[in-house]
């Protein structure tokens, strides 16, 4: 027990000889010095006392040789705090200080990833992820032969993928809600927005049952034209796939709709004026 409290003595003094050295090292001109540290501080992954460091030092030795690289590992510092929204921020900066050097490309792409990184869950705001996918795509084209250009791709399919996916839920919630109209109109956005969607079988049969719901309770002067749409939708449908799980349950509307034009049809008969034609 005695030795137990010795050791927490003992490292309760090192803390404070550290915290008392780095806090005399903050106050000091020596900046060659604060350089030093500062990259040992950063090889040790001690970012919180590395980025004090070179946030001092960016103005101090802005017109030295070193400038460029303090700017990059203050970048990284940021990074390594999972600050990711800095770290994009003076990955860019970087890249605009110093479009020329070698490190260009990579913190360009950093810069891109690190706003990939910070891309939320499909149900969030999504600003980040458009800003990650415009500017994995200037990468892209400003680097068309990098190694990274596969992996910027890939990320971009990922942050599509998501985007997709919040489009196809807010278009179930508007069917969920019979918001009809909502619905169809999400629906068909997300087939011309995302032609290749995961969801493209469930989206154009949610097409044909949203159509016929929206059918249903439409005023008797829009129902045979929206009823027609049911039918054309399910022969989309079908043909896109022929083949479907949901095929039966896409019959079953079209059979229904097929009943209701023809009782429109009727009444259309039934209400046509009767014209005497002379002898």
């Amino acid at each position: 027990m005695k030795k137990c409290h010795q050791f927490y003595l003992l490292v309760l003094l090192v803390f404070i000889i550290t915290s008392c050295q780095f806090s005399h090292l903050l106050k000091s001109d020596d900046a060659e010095k604060k350089y030093a540290k500062a990259i040992e501080y950063y090889t040790k992954k001690d970012y919180s006392h590395a980025l004090q460091l070179f946030d001092q030092l960016m103005t101090v030795m802005k017109a030295t040789d070193k400038a460029q690289r303090i700017y990059y590992f203050y970048s990284y510092c940021y990074y390594g705090q999972k600050d990711f929204t800095m770290a994009s921020y003076y990955f860019k900066r970087y890249v605009s200080n110093f479009p020329n050097t070698k490190e260009a490309e990579e913190c360009s792409f950093m810069s891109a990833y690190c706003n990939y990184m910070n891309s939320p869950d499909y149900s969030l705001d999504q600003t980040n992820s458009y800003d990650a996918i415009k500017d994995l795509q200037l990468f892209v084209n400003t680097y068309p032969t990098s190694s990274k250009v596969p992996q910027c791709n890939d990320l971009i399919d990922k942050l599509r993928e998501k985007l997709e996916y919040k489009d196809y839920h807010i278009a179930r919630l508007y069917y969920k809600m019979e918001d009809f109209a909502a619905a169809i109109r999400s629906f068909n956005n997300i087939l011309k927005d995302y032609p290749d969607s995961p969801h493209k079988e469930e989206i154009m049969f949610y097409i044909v049952k949203s159509y016929s719901q929206y059918a249903k309770e439409s005023i008797e002067e829009k129902k045979k034209d929206r009823y027609l749409k049911v039918i054309s939708s399910y022969n989309d449908f079908v043909q896109q796939y022929p083949a479907s799980h949901l095929l039966a349950d896409a019959k079953s509307l079209k059979e229904k709709t097929d009943k209701e034009l023809n009782i429109l049809k009727n009444i259309e008969s039934l209400n046509k004026p009767i014209i005497n034609k002379k002898k």
